[in-house]
Order: C-alpha cells, then structure tokens, then sequence
C-alpha cells in the first residue's frame, strides 16, 4: 500500500485535516496545563478534611464559578457529572416520576443521550410525545404548543443538533412549557462554548454540558440545575455534588473543563466568526465543484463550525473513504446488510439515497484556511473518483 493509498485508520493523525469537532475536540493546552497538578502533586480527595483534600475542594469549587459564569447561573446551580450523557439522564430520569405517569416532550432528532432515558419512561409508564422537525431539521414552536398537556412534566429539547448543526428554538419552547407548568431541559453538549448559551436568555430548568465538546478532556461534564427545581439522583451513593451524583469528583478534569469555559468565555463571538467564515468557504468551494451537492440543515439558524452535506450519486462513506486526509462523520450505521440512513436526515424528509449520501464536517479552533482549501480538493477528488466522474 502505497501512502497515496493509505486507509484513513493506517494514515498517522498529523497527517490528516481534522473536521470533526463535533465528535470530540482536542484538549485545549490550557486546559491541560491547568489540569496538571492535579493529576500530579494535588490528588487529595475533595471530602477530605486534610490540606490535600481541601486543596482539591478549592479547585472543584473554582471550576464550578468558572462554569456557572459562562452559563451566567449561579455557582450552587451547576452539578459536575461524567459527561452530557450522565448529565441528560439525570435531568431527564431526575425529574420524571413514571408511576406518576407524566407526559413527557421531546423531538424526534436528539441524541440517544435523551432517545434512551425518554424511551425508558416510557417502558415504565410515561407518555412520550416526539415533536417532528421540518425541511430544514427544527422542531416548530406551534407544532409544540399544539402537542405540549396540561400533565406536561418535563420538555426536553437539545439546543444544538450534532448532526447538522441546527438550532432549535429553546426558548419559545421554555415559554410554551412553563405557561403549563412543566419543567425545559435541553442537551446543549454541541452549543456550549460555540455559541452564548446563558441560561436566563434561553429560560430553562436544566441544561446538560459536555466537557470533550468544549476542548476540555473526555470523562467530565455538567448539568445545570436551577435553584428551586426538586431533582433526584439516578446513582446512589454519598452525598457528593449536593446528593445529587454520588462518587468522588475528577478534580483535573473537572479544573481542565473549568479551564475551557474561561477560555470560551474569552473569545466565544470572535472564533465563531472565525470558524463561520471558513465553513461559509468551505461550502462555496464545494458548490463550485460539486453540480448538485446539498446542504442539510437550516442555512442561518446553525452552529458556526457545522457544515452537512449530501454528495450526489455517492455515499458519504465511500467519499470519505476515498479522502483518506480527511477526518470526519457520516451519520449512517453500517451492519453487515449495509448502511442505514441517518434517522435525523430521513426525519428531515431527506430520500434515503441523499441522506446516505451525507457527511459531517465540523470546524474547529485549530482549523486553518490551508485546511479548507486542501479539504475542498480533497474531497472533490474523493467525489469525483467515487461517481466516476473524469
């Protein structure tokens, strides 16, 4: 095999553009430099009443201002967990009672961090009502109105679809929710740090952060939760993070998560122009060279990194496969019959041929203009080798 030929599993990672932000993000290195001594000299135990331990709890405690400021809530509001998964459990099964028999609301486009747990309530007894989305993946605020009960306990929306970058229109739906009493959480692992998402503006209950979203490390997250809401917790244990999720804290991944969001706080409105610009480049570039490529997703109402697109006549695995420098997503599952269709795409009204035909390029802090220009040759080449075309 020739390095021309490489498979992109083979191909070392430097030598590789990076498009998939969305999926995880690099540790920032200031994130890591602020989680060092914590995985060296300062490992006590945060319940600990010894200096180690206290030591640890002061960095807990620093993180979680950190985070709460780039949330704009107050530090008491904000429970670490292990990532957006736990955290959107928690909220979800935290503040759902099945025996109550609760009607719950969510969209038919959330990331199986939310699917499972709603799916759940459901097997245990709680209604569950999918809101659709239109052409452009956005669930519609009067579909919501229409569908939202009186025994409506719990909205949960994400803010950010992972897929396409979508964004939904949180806060009608928090205002709709609250006029009949239930409680809005949403899934915001894809907005935090990429766009401002404070959490008085967008008038939720609880908002699930997850940490590798956000160039902090994988294995750490938060949830907030808004004084007053009654939540309880999914893991039994001891009385870590106000009861609510038992078990010692990460203190370094928690500080490099603190770390991120001082660093997104900073520089949030100027490097989502930056990355907008070179997505916006990215897609003229591939309109130019593709007849017939197609943008999935809203046009406007969009993370600034996220750029989905349908390769015509081709599936996005094999475009990505013959694009070996290329490293990013399709959203369809392989299984020995084949590939499925993203199910967020076919929800979408998308034909299963053009949704097969779909890939996800997620821009970054380290994403250059070089890199866009090498990744929209690349990937012509990739489309035209794939189509058979000259």
């Amino acid at each position: 095999m020739t390095a021309d030929n490489k498979s992109a599993a083979d191909r070392p990672a430097a030598e590789q553009i990076y498009l998939d932000h969305n999926a995880t993000t690099p540790v920032h290195p200031a994130a890591v430099e602020a989680m060092l001594p914590y995985l060296r000299e300062h490992f006590g135990n945060p319940s600990s009443g010894h200096a180690y331990g206290q030591r640890a709890k002061r960095a807990v405690e620093r993180a979680r201002e950190q985070v709460a400021a780039l949330l704009a809530c107050h530090p008491d509001e904000v429970i670490f967990t292990s990532g957006g998964t736990e955290a959107n459990n928690l909220a979800i099964r935290g503040t759902v009672d099945p025996a109550a028999r609760r009607h719950v609301v969510t969209s038919v486009v959330e990331h199986p961090a939310t699917a499972r747990p709603c799916e759940l309530l459901e097997r245990q007894g709680a209604p569950v009502t999918r809101l659709p989305v239109d052409g452009a993946g956005r669930v519609q605020a009067d579909v919501a109105r229409a569908l939202m009960r009186g025994d409506t306990a719990l909205v949960t929306v994400m803010l950010a679809q992972n897929e396409t970058g979508t964004l939904m229109p949180v806060a009608q739906l928090a205002a709709l929710a609250h006029e009949r009493g239930a409680l809005v959480h949403t899934d915001a692992a894809q907005a935090v740090g990429k766009i401002p998402t404070r959490v008085g503006e967008l008038g939720v209950d609880l908002l699930s952060v997850a940490g590798h979203k956000l160039y902090a490390p994988q294995g750490v997250g938060a949830l907030f939760v808004r004084r007053g809401v009654r939540l309880a917790p999914v893991l039994l244990g001891a009385g870590h993070e106000q009861g609510l999720r038992p078990g010692t804290e990460n203190v370094a991944g928690i500080v490099g998560l603190g770390a991120a969001c001082v660093l997104a706080a900073a520089d949030q409105e100027r490097e989502a122009e930056r990355e907008r610009a070179l997505r916006d480049a990215l897609w003229e570039a591939l309109c130019a060279a593709i007849p017939g490529i197609v943008l999935n997703g809203h046009p406007t109402q969009r993370l600034p990194n996220t750029l989905n697109v349908s390769f015509p006549g081709a599936r996005g695995s094999a475009v990505l496969a013959a694009a070996p420098a290329i490293a990013a997503s399709t959203g369809s599952a392989c299984h020995e019959g084949g590939e499925t269709p993203s199910a967020v795409l076919t929800a979408m009204g998308l034909a299963s041929a053009t949704a097969l035909g779909a890939v996800r390029l997620s821009l970054g802090r380290s994403t250059t203009g070089e890199h866009i220009d090498q990744a929209a040759t690349a990937l012509e080449h990739a489309w035209r080798s794939v189509h058979g075309v000259g």
